[in-house]
Formats: structure tokens, sequence, C-alpha cells
């Protein structure tokens, strides 16, 4: 890590990167930038950030907090933790503290994990099933998963009429014809001061234009980090984002679908198999068999992964042809009508930056490790850590499965599949589910695998279960055919979801 040049204020500070962090460093680093407050942050049942705010009353009453934690309410945190044993500890981990960007008094955040009243990692809580599912993974495998989200979400405004744009013709547009250019560099610059690792930003292909208002979609793209801290920065980005439009008073939203035809916003998920410090997704040059197991278990599980990516009804109205979010369970290169994609990886092009600047002297060799695998499906209604979770268990679960290259071989397809010409193919593929009720029968279905050592507890499953059916969503596209007004009080429902 380039400490010198990290944006973020305690790396620069305390001189070290933020898995260093001690109690001690945070105690230095408030004292000697007079934080007045530290917030308690912590991820509820709905996926967003809550929080306990303290006012630092003396270094001894400091040293307690970040020693002890605090106790909280789980049953009005989670719904499947019952209310006559419901107290839990929330214990700071320091490396993921930053500067408040947005606090009037000078406060320091602490994202915080759950604990028992014996203690120990309270093993519904979402941080907790994903250190679970990764360490899974790494005991049974020897390999460790590092993954990064597309955050995409949509900015509403007043409508203007001075350099308009066209509608799904959004994407990687500037100013003046994006309005909201300057919303999204501000909210990176923030996201990477609070410990986010950004590979880039720019506008998406959607833009909505009404009759008074304009619907405009960005996306900031993270870089591939360890599996908890792609979990904590996501959530950490949405809060940003969020905070940063209310500062403008405008509305983000990351919500599946903003208007029925239009793109909806997805939170697609790339992730690499690492050993060592080396990718194992490529050999030779090439996707490695590794690459194709995995490929292979998060086809199998696709089905049930929706419990976890795709929590509302309106998860399912994008899920829909010719809006490049897949309905179908297939893999392809560079293919963006699938659910998982191998996007270009920069493999044996190494001579591009010497073709573009022909003085160019100094040599150039692209390394292999940029190479990832998209999994598509997921939206922002996703709960990220269980999310993340459930792409752990799954790529172990492909690791292992014996017929593993030829289970993804035989769903592999390297055309449009949305084209009327290649119906054919289309019709051959398994199907992602269409509603949330659908998704939770196939979390039943797979549910020995996800709780597989400990990873998934029984009464998270039947939660997450209990909480998709209460939706009393089958069939619900069927039933909204052709009735606009109540797709558009659905789409209200779900506006901030997550």
């Amino acid at each position: 890590m380039d400490i010198q040049m990290s944006p973020n204020k305690l790396v620069q500070f305390l001189g070290k990167p933020p898995d260093e962090f001690t109690k001690r460093d945070i105690i230095r680093f408030i004292e000697a930038n007079e934080i007045r407050m530290v917030n308690f942050r912590y991820v509820g049942g709905d996926g967003r950030l809550k929080q306990l705010n303290f006012v630092i009353n003396n270094r001894a009453h400091l040293d307690t907090l970040l020693s002890a934690g605090e106790r909280v309410d789980g049953s009005s945190l989670f719904s499947y933790i019952d209310a006559a044993s419901s107290d839990l500890y929330v214990i700071p981990r320091f490396k993921t503290a930053y500067v408040n960007p947005f606090s009037p008094i000078p406060a320091l955040d602490i994202l915080c994990s759950y604990y028992t009243h014996e203690g120990v990692p309270l093993p519904s809580s979402p941080e907790n099933v994903l250190r679970k599912a990764h360490q899974a993974l790494k005991e049974n495998t020897g390999l460790s998963l590092e993954a990064l989200g597309e955050l995409e979400y949509y900015v509403f405004s007043d409508k203007q009429e001075v350099y308009p744009s066209d509608p799904q013709k959004g994407y990687h547009e500037s100013s003046p014809f994006s309005k909201w250019e300057l919303l999204r560099r501000e909210a990176m610059e923030t996201i990477a001061q609070s410990g986010g690792v950004i590979k880039y930003g720019h506008t998406e292909v959607g833009f909505v234009s009404g009759q008074y208002q304009d619907m405009e979609q960005h996306e900031i793209e993270f870089a591939p980090v360890p599996l908890e801290d792609a979990a904590d920065q996501i959530v950490i980005g949405k809060y940003i984002l969020r905070m940063t439009g209310y500062k403008y008073k405008v509305p983000i939203s990351f919500a599946p679908k903003i208007v029925v035809g239009h793109a909806g916003s997805g939170l697609h998920i790339h992730s690499k198999l690492i050993k060592g410090k080396e990718n194992m997704l490529v050999q030779d040059g090439h996707l490695s068999d590794i690459a194709r197991r995995n490929i292979a278990g998060y086809l199998r599980l696709a089905k049930s992964l929706t419990a976890f990516g795709n929590t509302v009804p309106l998860s399912y109205l994008r899920l829909v042809p010719h809006q490049e979010a897949p309905t179908n369970i297939c893999w392809g290169d560079r293919n963006r009508s699938a659910l998982v994609r191998v996007p270009l990886g920069w493999l044996g092009v190494n001579s591009m930056v010497r073709d573009a600047n022909p003085q160019e002297t100094e040599e150039f060799e692209q390394a292999y490790d940029n190479q990832t695998v998209e999994f598509r499906s997921p939206d922002g209604s996703a709960n990220i850590y269980f999310l993340l979770a459930g792409l752990a268990v799954a790529a172990r679960h492909g690791l292992e499965m014996p017929d593993a290259i030829e289970y993804s071989n035989n769903l592999y397809a390297d055309v449009n599949i949305f084209e009327d010409e290649h119906s054919d193919v289309r019709s051959r593929l398994p199907q992602l589910p269409a509603s949330c009720w659908e998704s939770a029968d196939h979390l039943l279905e797979d549910r020995e695998i996800y709780e597989a050592d400990g990873v998934f507890s029984p009464v998270l499953i039947d939660g997450v279960v209990r909480m998709l059916r209460g939706y009393n969503d089958l069939d619900l596209s069927e039933k909204l055919y052709g009735r606009d007004q109540e797709i558009e009080d659905l789409i209200k429902e779900y506006l901030y979801c997550s």
C-alpha cells in the first residue's frame, strides 16, 4: 500500500495500512486531531448502516469504549432475534475507522461486529456470516476470494432543458450533458478518504426525462480487495452517496428499477480466487480450470443466490430481456446477456501502449492479476454481506463439484441470447427466479450447502425465507402486466431499499 498517496486521513497520519491499526493508534489520532465524537456503525437486517453516537468524555472513557464496545437491542435490528434474549454487544473493528465527512462536530466512525451475551460472534450477523464463509473457503480449498462491486445508482433532479441527454444513451457521458458529474466526483473522493478503494466512476446507460424530473444513472466501481473489505466499502459507499445527494438536495436511489423499459440499477460483483499473491483464474494466459470450476459454482447456486442479491419484488422487474440484466443461467466471454461474464483481462495485449505512443521506450508487461469473473444478477437491494458470503460458498461448491468443468461447459453461451435468432440457445438454458417467493423456494432447496460448516445458521436461512415469502409476490410480473399505476406504486415503495 502506498501510504504517502493514500487519501485515507488515518493512514496518512499513522503511517501504516488499516489492517495494522490498533486501539492506541485510534486514540492517538483522536487526541491529535481534536476528534470530539465516536460513532459506532453496524449493518442491520435491512442492509443499511445504523449508528450509535458517543461524546468523548475523557481518555479513560474512550479507552473503555474502544475496548469493550456497547450494548444494543438485537431484536430491533434483526427480525429473527427474539426480544426475550435480544441484548447484543457491538465491538469496533479498528481497521474500518474513518473521519466522518458530514458531521459538524469532528467525529470518527468505526464499523462494528456483533457479539452475543457470551462474548462470541453472533452466528447470524451479516459481517460474521461473511467472515465464516471466507474462512471455510480458505480452509477447504487453500484459496481466498477478492471481490469488488459495481455500485449503480440514479440521481433525481429537476428537469433541465440545457444540453439534454437521450434516453438509454447515458453511458460514459460527460458534462455538460451529464448534470451530476460533480456529485459523483465529490462522493468518490469522500469514499476514498473513508477507506474505499475505487477503480473509477462514470455515468451509466440510464437516463430518463420526465415531465418535471430528470433521472440520471451513474456508477462507482471499486477495486478488488479481500472479501470482507469489499462488503464494508459498499455499505460505506452507499451511505456517502446518499449523504452527498442529501447535501445537494437530490435523492439517490439504488433501487433495481426506476422506470419500466429503462435500464435498472444492478450491483454486479467481480471476483477472483487468490493463492498467495497469484490470481488463480488464469493459467498460461488463458482461463484456468479453477476459474471454470468457480463459474460452475456460481451457476449451480445462481437461483438461491438471488435470495441474498435480489431481495425485494422490484428486483424481478429488472431481470427481464434486453436491459443488460440476466434472465437465464449461463456464462460467456465478454457477453453481457449472460449471468456470469468473463470480462477482458488484458491477456496477451502488452503492446497496446507502445502502439498508441510510438515514442514510449519503457517496457511494460501487463500482469494477469486483473482477470475477474463477473456475477451480474444482484442489485441494490442486496444485503452485501450475505451476498458475498453466498458467493464464497458457491465458489467452494464449484471447486468441490466432481463434474464442475462439464457443468460449466454445458452452460456456455457465446451469443446474445436475447436476440430472436438465438432463441434456441435461450430455450435450453435454466432461468433465474421470477419472484422473491421463487427465490425463497430455491434457498430452501440449497440450504444444506449454505449451512455446511456452520456458515449460514438455520435461523438465518429461515428468517430470509420468511422475509421473501412475506412479499407474497408469486407471479407478480404477470399480475402487474399493463397496470402502470401499480408498477409505479411498487417502484415508489422500494425506491430506497437497502
